[in-house]
């Protein structure tokens, strides 16, 4: 077993949240996708209420969104020599007041995203999918936004894609911003040159 295969096995059963001062109001369910030959990391926030339950990373209408910016399969997606698919938080965080996803817990990303960098040796090209992702990875070199980090993607280098999240409550946002499709005319270039080689 390899140090990446001891560390993912170590988050699929870790249920430190369980011990917070704050518990969710659920069991932990990690959800955590990668091999040592994954060569697309994705970084999203945190499982929803349908991954939670099925246990497969973006097993609902925003993976089928992710996977059609990507133009891949769903056997692509799922391989784990191609993709690895590391979220903030790895367990689903629970519902807001309002009936949306609470942000990923705090104890996930201090204990294992560095870890995992560590461990995905292979990876060419990192997916930063919201706005946690991106203000844990682009630190300082962040905009003032999502929408200005998102529109300055070319800044981060051809390694780096900060992305928005592909749920149905950013629909508006896509509309309103038309010059997203020349991000994701050149992710699926990218993805292209990775996957199919």
């Amino acid at each position: 077993m390899s140090d990446l295969d001891k560390l993912l096995s170590e988050i699929r059963v870790c249920k430190v949240c369980e011990f917070a001062d704050k518990p969710m109001p659920h069991s932990p369910r990690p959800v955590v996708v990668g091999t040592k030959k994954s060569r697309i990391r994705i970084i999203g926030q945190a499982p929803g209420t349908r991954v939670h339950a099925s246990g497969i990373p973006f097993d609902d209408p925003s993976g089928d969104r992710l996977r059609n910016w990507l133009g891949v399969s769903k056997k692509q997606f799922y391989n784990p020599d191609l993709f690895s698919i590391t979220p903030m938080g790895f367990c689903f965080p629970g519902l807001d007041t309002k009936g949306g996803d609470l942000p990923p817990r705090n104890e996930c990303a201090p204990l294992w995203q560095d870890k995992l960098t560590d461990g995905l040796k292979n990876v060419e090209l990192t997916l930063l999918v919201g706005q946690y992702a991106q203000k844990k990875y682009l630190g300082k070199r962040r905009q003032r936004n999502l929408t200005e980090t998102v529109r300055h993607w070319r800044d981060y280098g051809p390694d780096v894609i900060p992305l928005p999240h592909p749920s149905w409550r950013n629909n508006a946002w896509i509309k309103k911003n038309m010059w997203f499709n020349e991000v994701l005319e050149a992710l699926k270039t990218r993805i292209v040159e990775l996957t199919e080689r």
